[in-house]
């Protein structure tokens, strides 16, 4: 059972994203004064066993331990730049209750001795960008933060929210994840030690400094306490950001919003680096990341539901092109290897495949892990890795009859791969 109280929530359950967003007044009025920040905050996060939620899953405690350890002053970046495409959870949190993340931020920054926070959102995101600098200057009029926030408008491609790279464009360069030996606690923006740390974690930091350690675990599990938000997307009847525990079954999850609008056959879990299971496989599974291993993990909580009617290796295809077109492309696995695994999926997918086919693509997918200057190629080899696995019967259609012409279900944003080619 989620916390009862309405105040303990990250998102108010009675207010959807499009009425706006909380008002300081309201927000305060809602969540009670802002939390002062003291000397055992970063013991309360490791004892509530925060962990991030931005997808890594890195405990939050020893990332605030480790940048408060430095003797230079810090710098804190909270990352809501959330480049998934099938993610809402941060676009939600953001526009809905900007205060609790930039009183999690202002906590954070305290805690770790930081003198600037960035806050980094998408540029096309020109609404949210409006929502925040209006927040940001709501709390600098009440005098609220010691630590001033500057609201940063990065560009929005699929790898500019890891770390690395937000780091990298706040210090003057790309917005492209590097390979540097350093983790950025060490040696972050502009040289300072950097805790980046995804908005809805630090949310729920804001939270656990108001209500305490014990209240976190008391939703959740032992391993993955306190709650989470899911984007449901797909043939379900109410797709949208759910608030759920860690644990809950992702059959329950599925009814949460809604249900099936028609029958379906697999879900797409961690977004479009994660993992492809048939729905009978997975209804029963726990969704956190204990529950979901050794086969899938929630990435930055993703569930994508897709319906019998649709053809999951065309899908996969889509994604991996999209996949391809929008790495880094800065090192071989994203200039080469990433665009033969799309283009050989492609092939399968469109009933083009010759005999070696499904050989060479098993053979080129088992290249890319652990390659590249980041992870992005390990994402698209799980991916393709996970519908080969999962879909062995429409793959043995598709490479005996051929294009099984079914039309297209997930919201793939267009590429051209031909724009990475030259």
């Amino acid at each position: 059972m989620i916390h009862a109280t309405d105040s303990a929530r990250l998102l108010p359950a009675d207010r959807p994203t499009a009425a706006g967003s909380l008002a300081l007044a309201e927000h305060l009025a809602h969540h009670g004064p802002a939390p002062r920040p003291g000397a055992g905050l970063i013991e309360a996060v490791e004892a509530a066993g925060l962990t991030g939620r931005g997808g890594g899953g890195f405990p939050t405690g020893r990332k605030l331990r480790s940048v408060a350890g430095h003797r230079r002053r810090a710098v804190v970046v909270a990352n809501g730049m959330e480049s998934e495409p099938l993610s809402r959870k941060d676009l939600a949190l953001l526009a809905t209750v900007p205060h609790l993340v930039l009183d999690g931020a202002a906590l954070a920054a305290e805690a770790v001795g930081a003198d600037l926070v960035h806050l980094c959102v998408p540029d096309t995101r020109t609404g949210l960008l409006r929502t925040l600098t209006a927040a940001v200057g709501e709390r600098r009029r009440a005098g609220l933060d010691a630590v001033p926030v500057r609201v940063e408008a990065l560009p929005h491609g699929y790898v500019t929210s890891e770390s690395t790279a937000l780091v990298r464009w706040l210090s003057g360069g790309p917005a492209r994840p590097t390979a540097s030996p350093l983790h950025t606690s060490e040696r972050g923006v502009r040289g300072r030690p950097t805790l980046v740390q995804n908005v809805e974690t630090l949310a729920h930091l804001a939270l656990i400094a108001r209500h305490g350690a014990a209240w976190f675990r008391s939703a959740g599990t032992v391993t993955s306490p306190g709650t989470a938000l899911v984007t449901v997307s797909g043939a379900v009847r109410r797709p949208g950001v759910l608030e759920t525990e860690p644990g809950t079954p992702l059959g329950a999850l599925l009814r949460q919003a809604g249900g099936p609008d028609r029958p379906l056959q697999a879900v797409l879990l961690g977004g479009f680096g994660g993992t492809w299971l048939r729905l009978r496989d997975a209804a029963a599974l726990p969704f956190s990341r204990e529950g979901l291993a050794p086969a899938a993990a929630p990435g930055a909580g993703v569930v994508a539901a897709l319906a019998h009617d649709a053809c999951p290796l065309a899908e996969t295809a889509r994604i991996l092109r999209y996949l391809a077109a929008n790495g880094a492309q800065q090192c071989g696995p994203c200039r080469f290897g990433l665009p033969a695994v799309a283009d050989d999926f492609s092939a399968l997918a469109e009933g083009h495949a010759g005999s070696d086919l499904l050989d060479r693509l098993r053979r080129r997918i088992g290249l890319l892990p652990g390659r590249g200057a980041c992870r992005h190629p390990d994402g698209a080899a799980r991916l393709a890795a996970s519908a080969i696995l999962a879909f062995e019967a429409d793959v043995d259609h598709h490479l005996g009859h051929g294009h099984c012409r079914r039309p297209a279900a997930l919201p793939v944003p267009p590429t051209d791969l031909t724009e990475h080619r030259r």
